[in-house]
């Protein structure tokens, strides 16, 4: 086969891949967006209404305990993972770390990254176990939390490590102090961090294993901090699994909410980080 036979035939296997990702991507938010649109225009009253006592047998009143819990969950933990994984990727820099210890963090964040969130959920149990406490909203955050970590310490970490090196000689040149610099450094990488905020924020959302131990399961609106919590992720596989066909329609609706959510979160970051990416130096908007 000579070379040009051989581009064609590769460009072709790219073409196919390519086809096959979009369609199947297309098939099941198509699907979702089309079963559980259907089911939010029958009865719109299912974000905003909360659940009556026979809801998963009969279906009777909405889903807001479970909007209410992912938010309520996610948003707090995104906080506390924000303040953190910014602090970490700060200090990972050439200016607090030597390149031998950032590689190694580094690493260990990678692997963290990969780590199925199951198993950050089983470790939060672990603790809960042995402390002698219950799943509730406060473990559902702490488990998310320590979920979203390591996403956001890798984008921010790349978002300082791409930022112009003319920031940090410039303003050590003007005579700032290190943590003015890192400041500057931040403020040029804002794109690129505020991406990994949003990001960590969608994957959170969208976890269904890691609050499954941890948060507990409940067709209760959230009572308190330490009282067991639902989110939307495991309402859709609670409600997709009964019996009750208006039970599963809850199910679709769900992932219609889910899906528009993470597209709009994604549509944020996008406009966001056009925003603040007139902080860097060379960008004039």
């Amino acid at each position: 086969m000579d070379r040009y036979a051989t581009q064609r035939l590769f460009e072709t296997l790219a073409r196919a891949a390519t086809a096959l990702v979009v369609g199947v991507m297309v098939l099941v938010v198509g699907v979702t967006i089309a079963r559980g649109g259907w089911a939010l225009l029958s009865e719109p009253s299912l974000v905003f209404t909360p659940p009556g006592s026979q809801y998963m047998l009969e279906g009777d009143g909405g889903f807001l305990h479970a909007v209410l819990g992912s938010l309520l969950i996610v948003g707090p933990a995104t906080v506390v993972s924000m303040v953190l994984a910014v602090s970490t990727a700060v200090y990972l820099q050439s200016d607090y770390s030597s390149d031998r210890f950032s590689d190694i963090v580094n690493m260990f964040l990678n692997v963290l990254w990969a780590t199925p969130p199951i198993v950050y959920g089983v470790f939060v149990l672990t603790v809960v176990i042995a402390i002698g406490a219950r799943t509730s909203l406060f473990f559902g955050i702490v488990a998310i939390a320590i979920f979203q970590y390591p996403i956001m310490t890798r984008y921010t970490d790349e978002a300082l490590r791409s930022a112009p090196e003319t920031v940090k000689t410039s303003t050590y040149g003007l005579g700032a102090t290190r943590f003015e610099t890192a400041r500057m450094t931040v403020r040029a990488a804002l794109p690129g961090v505020i991406a990994g905020i949003i990001m960590g924020f969608a994957r959170g959302i969208g976890d269904a294993a890691t609050v499954l131990f941890t948060a507990g399961r409940s067709t209760n609106m959230p009572g308190g901090l330490f009282e067991p919590a639902t989110t939307l992720p495991i309402l859709i596989f609670d409600n997709s699994m009964s019996f009750n066909e208006e039970v599963q329609a809850h199910a679709y609706a769900a992932s219609f909410v889910l899906i528009v959510a993470v597209l709009g979160l994604i549509i944020i970051s996008k406009l966001l980080a056009g925003r603040f990416a007139r902080y860097a130096p060379g960008v004039h908007r």
